[in-house]
């Protein structure tokens, strides 16, 4: 690997499975120290932190409930201590998927989605903010979806809620930018995991005949364009939303 992450010290937020994992995973790889988070999957967070430790890198694993304002602040201040009182990198990953149609849905059950995919967003920006404005700055990567634009049928919570992190994100960088903090959005297309064919084939279908790609993404797909907006090379990047989704949002609707 190539060392772009050399000295960082990274915060993943829902690093236990999933897209999570490959953004831990990725970013060790490029030399980072990664505070791995996770709410209730410790077993799954404390595998991908011996991985790390196992190719030599430095991991440490933090639980918190992201959408409790004071956990949120409290797994920030835990990962910089760890990190030598520095906080380079922040990439807020935690949330949740529900499918409930909008004409039956509840108004808890809203609150429900716009809480964990939002809220504890702005909580832990806020808080690493701080942070980084004490240690030269750093970045902050919200992971949306290609729904914050293109919703789908009973996702309505699930995309208000993504289309609400890309602005959080791009009014965190003009708020945050001087003190030296760039913020951007990952919004991933439909990425892989075990079972998910088995799951739902007629959306897998639907997307591999869509994709111009040819392929469902990947977890390291989501963490390479992590990586790239935590590295130097994107050092003039900031309220950018970066599309990772194999190209299917240029397929035509009509």
């Amino acid at each position: 690997m190539s060392g772009l992450l050399a000295g960082q010290v990274a915060l993943v937020a829902g690093a236990g499975g999933g897209i999570g994992r490959g953004i831990a995973l990725r970013f060790a790889e490029e030399g980072a120290a990664v505070a791995v988070h996770c709410r209730t999957s410790v077993a799954a967070a404390r595998e991908v932190a011996g991985r790390i430790r196992g190719r030599g890198g430095r991991a440490v694993v933090l639980r918190a409930d992201l959408t409790d304002e004071d956990a949120c602040g409290r797994l920030v201040r835990e990962a910089a201590e760890w990190g030598g009182d520095r906080l380079t990198a922040l990439v807020n990953n935690a949330g949740v998927q529900p499918v409930r149609d909008l004409a039956g849905m509840t108004a808890a059950e809203w609150r429900t989605v716009l809480d964990a995919n939002l809220s504890g967003v702005f909580a832990c920006t806020r808080a690493a903010a701080e942070v980084m404005r004490e240690t030269g700055g750093g970045s902050v990567t919200h992971i949306a979806s290609i729904e914050a634009t293109h919703p789908a049928p009973g996702h309505a919570h699930y995309a208000a809620a993504k289309a609400a992190v890309v602005m959080h994100a791009r009014s965190a960088a003009l708020e945050y930018g001087p003190w030296g903090i760039r913020a951007n959005t990952v919004s991933p297309g439909l990425v892989d995991r075990a079972g998910l064919a088995e799951d739902w084939p007629e959306g897998v279908e639907r997307w591999q005949r869509a994709v111009p790609a040819g392929r469902l993404g990947r977890p390291e797909d989501i963490g390479d364009a992590c990586v790239f907006l935590a590295s130097r090379l994107a050092s003039w990047i900031s309220g950018h939303d970066l599309v990772v989704d194999g190209g299917v949002s240029a397929r035509p609707t009509w």
